[in-house]
């Protein structure tokens, strides 16, 4: 999140065939913390989203083949049809099992004014059935501002979330969640979101909620005296969607080991962690690096999400180790950590998105982060609901338990190739064998996993 955008690593816009430098790609991992400040005096703060999809290519005029990415700007993209591929989809869609009947609820600032229209073009280009996206505007939702950055950053955010959520589980509704303030650092733009989801979920809409958002533990008002109750004061909608079954899913960060500041561009040079990914009633969703042939087939296993912008991991400074947890207790310590579970998150790797909210680059993008691994997952959610006919609700403890076992028969792909979620001079984690803190306990085949967490999960 570092631009003014939300929270998956947004990366700045690559325009045309000219690829910008690595440096001015980064565009705000997670949540951060505030920068120092002379003694007396409060941190700038800027207006940036805490999470937001890194974007590296913007407005072409059509998707490009593999070979064309790496010709063109050096990275893989890949198109809705290579991701089902590759995460084993395709018997789950021969089956019936799409979403149908189930809805994800999708929660940005602002939103985006062309959202249903950019999804239909999605759907075409790929051949795929568009669905209707209900907005719920929450609070005052100011009218969109193209020339405002915070308002196109937002744009781009709610633009990923929904055709990423909406390319994994086709035929679930989707309710975008518009609030009218500006999610940033601390707790600004974080009470509308909770306030809005607690609504929803007290309403009875939702099986899922997916947020591309977050912020740095560090930088909410008391943590360095050890004051964690504003944090604390926040989880009121978690706690409710427990109540009612709603799984509840956030993206981990894309700063590695550590985070921003509540400058919202200068990381801290030490392991932190954000909310609401590190809360433990929150699936916490990594990144990983997909290498796909045209065919979305693998050539190779899947790697740590580690270029533009790295998958979050660590441990909690705010929540202990909760007992679902319990398992990798000489992973995690005495802490909650995260991620609990990843999906694809690279820029080199990226997923193809439209987008026309910005009359001057209206088109193809490609976008990656943990913003991006969220809603993909909140897709799989989606599905299992269905198969299950109940909401799976809180996902932990069928996860962990799934993680243990066979992955002929869970579909909990571990992934320990050895990379790393290292990040701006912060030594990071490696992808071992077993859970980790740079990729949870790994990545999934869904035409096993959506059955076996269906059976595992609590019944609603």
């Amino acid at each position: 999140m570092r631009t003014v955008r939300p929270r998956s690593s947004a990366a700045v816009a690559a325009v045309g065939a000219t690829a910008l430098t690595a440096a001015a790609l980064i565009a705000a991992p997670i949540g951060g913390a505030a920068a120092a400040a002379p003694a007396g005096h409060a941190p700038a703060v800027k207006p940036v989203p805490a999470v937001a999809g890194h974007r590296l290519i913007h407005g072409v005029s059509s998707p490009l083949s593999i070979a064309q990415c790496q010709a063109t700007w050096g990275i893989n993209c890949y198109s809705p049809l290579q991701y089902r591929q590759a995460y084993d989809l395709n018997p789950l869609y021969r089956a019936g099992v799409t979403g149908k009947g189930r809805t994800i609820v999708v929660v940005d600032s602002f939103g985006s004014p062309t959202i249903q229209h950019d999804l239909d073009v999605y759907s075409a280009q790929w051949g795929l059935k568009s669905s209707k996206v209900q907005v719920v505007k929450w609070g005052h939702v100011p009218p969109f501002d193209p020339t405002n950055p915070d308002h196109t950053g937002w744009a781009g955010e709610s633009t990923l979330d929904v055709e990423m959520a909406h390319a994994v589980a086709p035929d679930a509704h989707i309710v975008l969640v518009e609030t009218g303030v500006a999610e940033t650092e601390g707790v600004t733009g974080l009470p509308e979101m909770m306030d809005a989801e607690k609504s929803l979920i007290d309403h009875g809409v939702g099986d899922v909620i997916t947020q591309s958002f977050g912020a740095t533990e560090n930088t909410f008002p008391g943590f360095g005296k050890g004051d964690f109750s504003s944090i604390q004061k926040l989880r009121y909608a978690f706690q409710d969607a427990a109540r009612h079954g709603v799984t509840v899913l956030a993206s981990s960060g894309d700063g590695g080991p550590t985070d921003a500041m509540a400058d919202g561009s200068t990381d801290y040079p030490y392991p932190v962690n954000s909310w609401p990914s590190a809360d433990p009633l929150v699936t916490s969703i990594g990144g990983t690096q997909l290498h796909l042939d045209d065919k979305g087939d693998r050539v190779a296993p899947d790697s740590v999400y580690n270029d533009y912008g790295a998958g979050g991991g660590g441990q909690s400074h705010v929540f202990t180790r909760p007992a679902y947890q319990n398992g990798v207790r000489n992973v995690v310590g005495a802490r909650r950590g995260t991620p609990d579970i990843s999906m694809a998150a690279a820029v080199d790797g990226g997923a193809w998105v439209y987008s026309s909210y910005d009359p001057t680059a209206t088109g193809w993008d490609v976008y990656g982060g943990t913003s991006e691994a969220s809603p993909l997952f909140s897709g799989i959610v989606a599905l299992a609901d269905q198969l299950g006919g109940h909401r799976v609700g809180d996902i932990h403890q069928a996860l962990y338990t799934l993680a243990k076992g066979n992955a002929k028969f869970t579909g909990v792909v571990d992934v320990k190739d050895g990379t790393d979620n290292s990040y701006d001079g912060v030594t990071g984690y490696t992808a071992v064998k077993g859970y980790d803190m740079a990729t949870g306990v790994g990545t999934l085949d869904a035409a096993r996993f959506v059955p076996a967490l269906a059976v595992t999960s609590w019944r609603r």
